[in-house]
């Protein structure tokens, strides 16, 4: 077991579970407050689904590739009276994704719109440049009306939603309150291509476009706002976030697992590790999939404190490769996609529990968007979508079918990548199963189908006066910056029960 240890005195106990990037936003807050706080992680390093491989090039990033939404970032460093800029640094990438397909078409979207709208109408014409006009207005208006009441809402609800629609009622149409994101945009986007490009936001909280609810389309304004990379990588984030808590006092426990959690009255008194080692506790943060909370895996005592989401749907998975190659292909940004042939092929074959057999591709080129040209062995991560668990059992061949998908498709889009594949380059959903438990292999938590997804989603609070919830599976949702947010919130739910108790 590794630990890093600070044997200052503070006032209050505070355990943290896991160290993705909601728990050491979390034990970052707590820590700045003055609180005693000691995370226990189960692998060796933090950062949670921010994982990497070793690389010709330095460590290969497996997880998230870039950041967006800075401010919450920036804002989670000034509360503790830091600057996010004097320990991470930056690069705007100003192609935030190229796009390709088959056909032979290519078209970015960048960071400024007018180049995007400009980009749009070379490869599509004025009409789609037109109703991207439309859909960028729309979308934006939907992100500024839901911003407040929801995203950043610890408990989001019915009303607060219709109070805020009464205040902007003209998001009302843009909303299509009934209809999915597929039928949402077939009726705004005339060429197929763009249905599939902006359709394709929906997997960045794991949902389908046919399932999830049109109100999603104001996804993509939060990569719109802007892309960011970290030089060094983006696992430089969870470890300069540990550095900050450690200087304030936290005690990390790498390689170390908890058992269960007792409680006593209606409120967690102790964490028991694999060790046997119990802690009393005054409060608990549990970092993880809330559906190992409701399945028991942290003790009887603590299931009923979440909301029965046993049987609940899960969000999509995903195949992800990691490795080093040389590269020959048509020129590649930093954020790529290469579309499937077939509008939304994919996700019929998922939600059949199928191994997509027409995939969309993505490529990070993690060498690529820098200020110099890429070395001669580059770093790559690729996702292509997968049903989770609870949809599709792994098979013995799953990874040479992966394989063979994976790189024939891309073959027919000219690339071709020289480099080892071996089965440690290729996370699965077993994988994350494994490495997140209770997951179904799921990497977002409940699955976003549905108009009132998102009120459904649990938040920070549970039914026990001392145990938070933080990470991806909690509201406001997955990815780094609501992780982030989302430890904001529990801290402020936190302050607020303390001044009621």
């Amino acid at each position: 077991m590794a630990h890093v240890q600070n044997s200052s005195k503070r006032s209050h106990k505070i355990i943290v579970i896991g160290a993705g990037i909601g728990g050491l936003s979390a034990a970052l807050r707590l820590a700045a407050l003055g609180k005693s706080v000691r995370v226990i992680e189960a692998a060796a390093t933090p950062g949670g689904k921010i994982r990497t491989l070793p690389g010709a090039n330095g460590p290969i990033d497996l997880g998230p590739t870039v950041l967006t939404l800075l401010p919450v970032f920036e804002r989670l460093f000034s509360d503790i009276g830091e600057n996010f800029h004097d320990h991470i640094s930056v690069t705007q990438q100003h192609v935030l994704a190229r796009h390709w397909w088959r056909d032979g078409t290519c078209v970015d979207l960048n960071a400024d719109f007018e180049t995007s709208r400009d980009n749009i109408r070379n490869a599509f014409g004025k009409n789609s440049a037109a109703e991207f006009m439309s859909y960028y207005s729309d979308t934006s208006s939907l992100f500024t009306c839901f911003d407040e009441p929801v995203i950043k809402n610890a408990n989001p609800n019915l009303p607060a939603m219709m109070l805020a629609v009464m205040r902007q009622p003209n998001v009302i149409g843009k909303m299509r309150p009934v209809s999915t994101l597929e039928k949402g945009l077939a009726k705004q986007f005339s060429d197929k291509r763009l249905q599939q490009l902006f359709g394709r936001y929906a997997t960045y909280v794991g949902g389908m476009p046919q399932t999830a609810p049109a109100l999603l389309s104001l996804i993509w304004q939060a990569e719109a706002k802007g892309v960011w990379t970290i030089n060094g990588g983006m696992h430089k984030l969870a470890r300069v976030i540990e550095a900050l808590c450690i200087e304030r006092g936290v005690e990390f426990s790498y390689n170390c697992r908890v058992n269960s959690i007792k409680v006593s009255e209606n409120t967690a008194t102790q964490v028991i590790l694999d060790t046997d080692e119990a802690i009393d506790v005054d409060t608990v943060v549990f970092n993880g999939d809330p559906r190992a909370i409701a399945l028991g895996c942290l003790g009887q005592d603590v299931r009923n404190s979440v909301p029965n989401i046993t049987h609940t749907e899960r969000s999509l998975s995903a195949y992800v490769w990691g490795f080093d190659a040389k590269y020959d292909g048509p020129a590649l940004v930093h954020h790529n996609v290469f579309f499937a042939d077939t509008l939304n092929s994919e996700f019929r074959d998922i939600e059949q529990g199928k191994m997509p057999a027409d995939p969309t591709i993505y490529i990070c080129a993690q060498d690529r968007g820098k200020s110099h040209a890429p070395p001669d062995v580059e770093n790559f991560e690729m996702i292509l979508n997968a049903p989770p668990l609870n949809q599709r059992q792994p098979e013995n061949e799953d990874f040479e079918r992966c394989n063979e998908i994976t790189f024939r498709r891309l073959e027919q889009f000219g690339l071709s990548f020289q480099g080892n594949r071996e089965q440690k380059h290729l996370t699965m959903p077993q994988d994350f199963e494994a490495l997140f438990p209770a997951s179904a292999g799921s990497l977002y938590g409940q699955s976003p189908r549905g108009m009132m997804a998102t009120l459904k989603r649990p938040k920070s609070r549970t039914k026990l006066n001392n145990l938070f919830l933080v990470g991806g599976g909690v509201h406001p949702g997955a990815g780094i910056p609501m992780a982030t947010l989302c430890a904001e919130l529990a801290v402020a739910e936190m302050s607020k029960r303390q001044i009621l108790t």
